[in-house]
């Protein structure tokens, strides 16, 4: 499984930390100046959780996925019933539409 959200593909990207040096040109320096340059990774919040998914032929299936904060918050996410009993005003809203 990558290390990436099932519903936005967010994922890890990479970029670069920059360290300058150099006296500034006020103080009679030259200016910033680069001196080393090092690779870096952006890693998104991502977080491990049961999800309910439906796959091509219509049947919902219930699966352990990378899901990122931003798709939870935002309400891409639903979350399986725990229980198969107990839930009747849920089911019965399922069944309605």
């Amino acid at each position: 499984m990558p290390f990436e959200c099932h519903f936005t593909g967010k994922k890890t990207t990479f970029g670069k930390k920059r360290a300058y040096g150099g006296a500034k040109l006020s103080k009679g320096g030259f200016g910033l100046k680069t001196t080393g340059i090092t690779r870096r990774t952006f890693k998104p919040n991502l977080q491990k959780m049961n999800v309910e998914l439906t796959d091509e032929k219509g049947v919902k299936r219930s699966k352990r996925v990378y899901v990122s904060a931003r798709a939870i918050h935002a309400g891409m996410v639903t979350k399986p019933l725990k229980r198969k009993y107990g839930y009747t005003r849920q089911q019965k809203a399922g069944e309605d539409s």
